[in-house]
């Protein structure tokens, strides 16, 4: 049994760590996350500059290549230092280019996929109803009627991340309102955010804050037959593996986060005196910063699992549960012990572990909450259902 990385992931791991140390900085990330209203389009032209964006992309739509364990490596490496900034590349990513490169048509393939992996085209996720939260399919109001030449869609959502500067919308909406189960009835539309209809508003928050997250109104927004995504009817089937996906690159950007946790606790351990001596030579210190180790390589032994089982296509469902809550509780317990060894700097928006706590306490409720996590690998487990 080999844990270790191929020498071509290795190599992509090393320039991506290097580029983000001289491009993407932590004090750079502290300043860009001041302002929840200024979205940073420099980081995205970096990524662009980069090239990350065309990581998972097919050369043959002017991609980088690379399969999900490439892009999990990316996700980890952007979020050691950029926190919750990474999901500016990560969105686009997922509603982006995973969803049109596992569902979308030929010819969708051939005109979205190069503006994506070029840095052209932003996207954004806007599947959550208001009055849902998880319960995104018993919650569904959004519909979407069969008009000439396409569906008309009415609803709302909520918490769609860089909506207001993404270019087209990836929206599920309930299509067949006589389905006779909640997963059935259901369409993905890829949305252009300039049709008439739609109004996206800002909305304040804790963490991720110059991402942008906002609220989508949808009042007889007109989707042509070209812009949905697979086939009407049957969203919930298509989206399972590319939810799946998403759960994974959660556990990247959660071990990411560990990973500058412990960079910044050992540096400050290693600087800071108190009662004559540095700080790092303290017991209780010394132990929490023993328990961040342990964390960290426990969440990355299941990441690289999990990825490394969907790129031989085999069934990730309870394992990618599984992950994303183990990333998302060690993520957000790292950071406040984080917190705890600067003390008084760990509170100071002067430093990163605050920012940390902020971002990673978001994984713990999204894109599920760590309760319904729960529930599902219970029920995997032959357990009756709870909800």
């Amino acid at each position: 049994m080999d844990f270790s990385l191929p020498e071509e992931y290795r190599a992509f791991r090393d320039t991506v760590h290097r580029w983000v140390d001289a491009e993407a900085p932590k004090k750079w990330a502290r300043d860009l996350e001041r302002d929840e209203h200024n979205y940073p389009f420099e980081l995205w032209d970096k990524f662009t500059a980069a090239g990350f964006h065309g990581v998972g992309i097919s050369e043959e739509y002017d991609g980088q290549g690379g399969d999900v364990i490439m892009q999990m490596l990316l996700a980890r490496e952007l979020a050691r230092s950029l926190g919750g900034l990474a999901w500016i590349w990560g969105i686009t990513s997922f509603a982006g280019s995973k969803s049109i490169g596992l569902y979308g048509t030929e010819a969708q393939k051939k005109k979205y996929l190069p503006l994506i992996s070029t840095g052209q085209l932003k996207a954004a996720i806007a599947f959550t109803e208001p009055s849902g939260g998880t319960d995104l399919l018993g919650s569904m109001r959004t519909t979407a009627e069969r008009v000439e030449g396409g569906w008309k869609l009415n609803g709302e959502k909520i918490w769609s991340s860089s909506a207001h500067v993404a270019d087209y919308l990836l929206v599920i909406a309930r299509s067949d309102k006589n389905a006779e189960k909640k997963h059935q009835g259901l369409t993905l539309f890829w949305v252009p955010t300039t049709t008439p209809g739609l109004t996206i508003t800002p909305l304040a928050k804790l963490g991720m804050r110059s991402m942008g997250s906002c609220s989508v109104h949808l009042q007889d927004v007109f989707v042509a037959d070209e812009n949905v995504l697979g086939e009407p009817d049957r969203a919930w089937y298509m989206l399972l593996p590319t939810l799946n996906n998403e759960r994974i690159m959660v556990g990247a950007f959660c071990l990411g986060v560990i990973d500058g946790i412990l960079e910044d606790a050992l540096d400050y351990m290693k600087q800071r005196h108190a009662f004559g001596k540095p700080i790092g030579q303290f017991q209780a210190l010394q132990h929490y910063v023993a328990d961040i180790a342990t964390m960290q390589t426990t969440t990355e032994l299941m990441l690289h699992y999990c990825a490394w089982k969907q790129s031989k296509g085999e069934n990730v469902g309870n394992d990618a549960n599984m992950l994303k809550l183990i990333a998302s509780e060690n993520a957000n317990k790292a950071a406040d012990l984080g917190i705890q060894i600067l003390g008084g700097m760990g509170y100071s928006a002067d430093t990163d572990m605050q920012r940390y706590w902020r971002d990673s306490r978001l994984w713990r409720i999204g894109p599920i909450t760590n309760e319904m996590v729960r529930n599902g690998i219970a029920e995997n487990l032959g357990l009756p259902r709870s909800f």
